[in-house]
């Protein structure tokens, strides 16, 4: 993963602007969506603006920051083709991504310190897909979507 995009409301723009120097900084290019300030904002937009550039590849995998991470995780969830997982550890990014292939990344903004965020991130990012029998299991999920988003 090299391209990434990144979003959030006004709860998560402070993680999000931290975050997001964190990913330049490991050489990601960064496609920030916004919200660009903390003024009120609803997060929909954000999350549905991330889950649609994942879905359609023009970016490699997305991060998006609320205030729990639950709004923009059910938002990101909705739309075919999204794998968001809301994490709080560093066990459940790794499983995430390892069980799950997870392709959105969801961080509680009011829930999260910058640096266990950092840790995260930085897990979630370097944590292979495991394959194999996890596999039948999303293509499970795929035979779904493709029988219900028409």
């Amino acid at each position: 993963m090299k391209k990434i995009a990144i979003g959030s409301d006004h709860a998560g723009y402070e993680l999000k602007e931290h975050i997001k120097n964190v990913l330049m900084d490991m050489d990601y290019e960064v496609l920030d969506v916004g919200t660009d300030s903390e003024a009120p904002t609803d997060y929909p937009y954000f999350g549905f603006e991330v889950a649609k550039v994942v879905a359609d590849k023009k970016v490699d995998a997305g991060v998006l920051f609320c205030g729990t991470g639950i709004g923009m995780s059910v938002v990101a969830n909705k739309v075919k083709g999204i794998r968001a997982a809301l994490v709080t550890d560093l066990f459940t990014a790794i499983q995430s991504r390892r069980h799950n292939d997870a392709n959105i990344l969801v961080l509680g903004g009011r829930v999260l310190g910058k640096g266990l965020a950092e840790e995260i991130v930085k897990t979630w990012l370097t944590t292979p897909f495991d394959g194999g029998r996890h596999e039948k299991r999303l293509e499970k999920i795929l035979e779904w979507e493709k029988e219900h988003f028409k």
